[in-house]
């Protein structure tokens, strides 16, 4: 039997990480159930309203996100708070798929273009890997708005 798997990430702002990797994987990020959301509502207020009318009241300790792939294809993926701060490399990472079926220059040109634009979203760059033939095809370690690693490849 296959089994589809949810990525959970650990950290201070679901929110802001939530937004950050929903534009960085074109992923959405879902509205309350039996909730019908304008194309200009934000997902995130409308959860905190739906959350508020049940009568629960959250502190910022447990506050979640999450997001999916709109064609329900890819993991969904759930952001939670916890309070003790990310102090080592992530053993585990996601390697975004952002030039795909592209070698040489092409690859690296689509690479820097999509560092450029998560950049501006928030990540850092952290170092280029170029292509070494014929084992690597070159791939850009970034980090997350937290400090979580991921490839651009």
């Amino acid at each position: 039997m296959i089994r589809t798997i949810q990525v959970t990430v650990d950290c201070h702002d679901p929110e802001r990480l939530a937004r950050f990797w929903a534009e960085a994987l074109g992923y959405i990020i879902p509205g309350p159930p039996g909730v019908r959301l304008g194309a200009d509502d934000d997902p995130l207020v409308a959860w905190k309203e739906f959350i508020a009318d049940l009568g629960i009241e959250l502190g910022p300790e447990n506050m979640r996100a999450a997001i999916e792939d709109p064609e329900q294809v890819g993991p969904r993926v759930f952001f939670q708070t916890v309070p003790e701060p990310k102090t080592v490399k992530n053993r585990v990472h996601l390697d975004v798929r952002a030039a795909p079926g592209l070698d040489g220059d092409e690859r690296m040109d689509a690479l820097e273009a999509e560092c450029t634009r998560l950049t501006g979203l928030g990540g850092t760059r952290l170092r280029r890997v170029d292509p070494d033939p014929p084992l690597e095809h070159g791939f850009i370690v970034m980090a997350d708005p937290e400090g979580n690693e991921f490839c651009l490849d």
